[in-house]
């Protein structure tokens, strides 16, 4: 039972201490006037991540062309559940376009499917939840920096039609800033 416990410390060290590379992310809300998608996106782009309220697997990729409000999160983080209200609130806000696509992707190497779909379901939330496999986790942490693994800072992500991944501030984000910030992207 120890080496288990080793193991899981070990790669959550694996997960952060490459974290300190170079972030490849825009703190600017300046949508492009093309449509064009860049001629490379990350590779986590393409991994196959599998909805736990549906069963339907998808990649960021399949949303190409599409706005992408992606949140880290935990079950266990109070912060996650007020930011996944405000990210229902949102998409009232917006009248629930059909070219804004969010994702909650639980970061906690300790949860699995059934708890987030328990989650999801208990909350009544209807955008994809899935669970971070390693390799998103890590490159999460590697591109953008390791407080993409900590749910309670509220980490998130846009990633606008051209496919350039933004960065939201940390902390708590209400419906009316998230309009602000994602608005002028659907207008493209």
């Amino acid at each position: 039972m120890k080496w288990i416990h080793l193991l899981l410390v070990y790669l959550g060290l694996l997960l952060i201490l490459p974290a300190c590379g170079p972030a490849q992310v825009s703190d600017t809300p300046v949508p492009a006037s093309t449509t064009a998608l860049p001629a490379t996106t990350p590779d986590w782009f393409a991994v196959q991540l599998t909805d736990v309220q549906t069963g339907e697997t998808f990649s960021i990729n399949d949303y190409a062309g599409k706005v992408v409000l992606l949140e880290t999160m935990a079950i266990w983080c109070p912060n996650c559940l007020v930011q996944a209200n405000e990210v229902r609130k949102l998409h009232e806000l917006l009248g629930n376009p059909e070219d804004l696509v969010s994702v909650s992707l639980d970061v906690d190497v300790n949860e699995d499917s059934e708890s987030l779909m328990e989650f999801a379901s208990q909350y009544g939330y209807t955008w994809h939840f899935a669970v971070a496999p390693l390799e998103i986790a890590r490159a999460l942490g590697n591109l953008y920096t390791a407080q993409y693994l900590n749910p309670p800072l509220s980490p998130m992500l846009m990633i606008d039609r051209q496919g350039q991944v933004h960065h939201l501030e940390y902390g708590l984000k209400e419906a009316e800033q998230l309009q602000k910030y994602i608005q002028p992207y659907l207008k493209e």
